[in-house]
């Protein structure tokens, strides 16, 4: 049998921003109540009272304030951001990776510059410098290329915990830049980093997420 609980449980769910919202406690239930109630309604085929659905979702807060797990892991001291990116989506062919490996000659890491190279079943994103844009798009020459994005930033988490194996770590960080309205372009992992790839002009929002969520744990 359906229940408001099981309502409140199915949309709240669906919902990460609001979902977010109940846990952070900046919402009140009664104004959210209202918007539900037809949703609710329609739902159930018949009348609710707007008290009922307050009710169902003060005890979800109450659960998920009780039940959830807030993965806690330890950060190195400082978020690394990094400017002047560029993002080129290509499709994969057989004379692609051969071109990858020219790709990989141009940057100068000592420098700390920037080549991350991601694979898809179907297509590879370049993240690099703008400076190598023009060179990388004559090393692809003959290639179908999708997509260049450019004036990108990079805000990169490294990590002393043990990131792999505990769950939630990336969820939670993404949650935090979509709970200020940034867009994220591409997401790289290693061992001990997490890397987000923005546009500019969401890079101090971004950054200022992510600071909040070092100091919260």
């Amino acid at each position: 049998m359906v229940t408001i609980s099981h309502l409140i449980n199915k949309i709240v769910s669906s919902r990460p921003i609001l979902h977010d919202a109940i846990d952070q406690g900046i919402i009140s239930f009664g104004n959210l109540a209202e918007q539900l109630l037809p949703e609710i309604e329609q739902e159930l085929d018949k009348k609710v009272k707007h008290s009922a659905v307050v009710m169902s979702l003060r005890r979800y807060a109450e659960k998920i304030k009780n039940t959830q797990e807030r993965p806690k892991f330890d950060y190195d001291s400082e978020i690394i951001m990094k400017t002047n990116l560029c993002d080129i989506s290509v499709r994969k062919s057989p004379t692609l990776f051969t071109k990858l490996r020219k790709i990989y000659a141009l940057v100068n890491y000592e420098k700390g510059d920037v080549l991350n190279i991601i694979h898809g079943n179907y297509e590879v994103s370049i993240v690099s410098n703008m400076r190598y844009l023009d060179k990388v798009k004559k090393e692809l020459k003959g290639e179908k290329v999708l997509n260049i994005e450019e004036d990108l930033v990079s805000l990169s988490l490294n990590f002393s915990g043990d990131f792999l194996h505990t769950p939630g770590i990336i969820s939670t960080a993404a949650r935090k830049l979509n709970w200020e309205n940034v867009n994220i372009y591409e997401l790289v992992s290693t061992l001990t980093e997490l890397t987000f790839i923005v546009s500019k002009k969401d890079s101090t929002k971004g950054y200022a997420a992510l600071q909040r969520l070092v100091g919260e744990n």
